[in-house]
């Protein structure tokens, strides 16, 4: 029987914007489940619109701006507090053109365990709002979606794994039309995956010509997708190139989805044709088997 993974390397907290769990929380959450590691990747998305905060006030700080000196001190506090379980630092940033200098100088400034780069503006819009499709057509935005993921890539910030490569395939209007229906349509998901292929394979290429990976982020089993991001035709594909780095992380907001669906993980590795997963401290890989 293949046994489950007990380490989560994508996981927010209080620490983002979007989360109201106090790390700790989840901290504990991971040893009640048997976890030998867990890395905070909170959000830090430089220049995210106010536009999107409901009532925002001029001169209010901007969302997914991460307190790093605060986020590392909660870290430094719990380490001796729970020496049974391994915490590693991460990030998770949000990249974009206007964004770059400050995350590279961020990356130079701090000693992570593990950076993910991930795409979450199209043109300053978040595909998770209505707003954005209102402006484009379900193909274009798809399109400008991996094209600004793409530049993003070749920006030369310096992270270790790119983030829910098709974040975008869960937010079309059609998906979320389903989703708010519990449905669930496998054959336009196929497709919306099939169609955008060819600048999939450019930026695996990229990352991998980079000695850059990707995540298996089990978020698309948690939103009814029946997938992970990036769905497994992405995951076969980035094997086949050449891609080895693969790191597993559930995307958690919440104490309760910790390792979200981390069961089947491993069969999807395997039947991509993955023989290991990757987990990062102190920026360098461990490639680790899995059984």
């Amino acid at each position: 029987m293949t046994r489950m993974i007990k380490s989560d390397s994508h996981v927010h907290t209080a620490f983002s914007t979007d989360s109201s769990t106090p790390m700790e929380e989840m901290l504990k959450a991971a040893i009640g489940n048997g976890y030998s590691s867990i890395c905070f990747t909170d959000h830090m998305d430089y220049n995210f619109p106010l536009v999107y905060v409901k009532n925002a006030l001029p001169g209010q700080e901007l969302p997914f701006f991460l307190d790093v000196d605060a986020y590392y001190s909660e870290i430094k506090r719990l380490i001796p507090l729970y020496p049974q379980i391994k915490i590693r630092t991460g990030i998770e940033l949000g990249l974009k053109e206007d964004a770059k200098d400050k995350c590279m100088e961020l990356l130079n400034s701090y000693k992570f365990d593990f950076v993910i780069g991930s795409t979450h503006l199209v043109d300053n819009t978040d595909p998770y709002y209505d707003i954005f499709w209102e402006k484009t057509d379900e193909k274009t935005g798809i399109q400008k979606f991996y094209e600004a993921t793409l530049e993003n890539v070749k920006s030369g910030v310096d992270f270790d794994v790119y983030g829910h490569i098709d974040y975008i395939t869960r937010y079309t209007p059609y998906m979320k039309k389903l989703r708010s229906n519990n449905l669930f349509d496998e054959d336009y998901y196929l497709s919306i995956t099939g169609n955008f292929l060819d600048i999939t394979e450019e930026i695996l290429k990229q990352l991998i010509n980079n000695g850059k990976g990707i995540e298996l982020n089990t978020s698309g089993l948690k939103y009814g997708l029946h997938h992970p991001h990036p769905h497994e035709k992405i995951l076969k594909l980035y094997k086949e190139l050449g891609g080895e780095i693969i790191t597993l992380g559930s995307d958690a907001h919440e104490a309760r989805h910790l390792g979200f669906g981390f069961d089947y993980v491993p069969e999807i590795l395997k039947a991509c044709g993955f023989k290991y997963y990757t987990e990062f401290t102190n920026r360098r890989p461990e490639m680790l088997p899995i059984h």
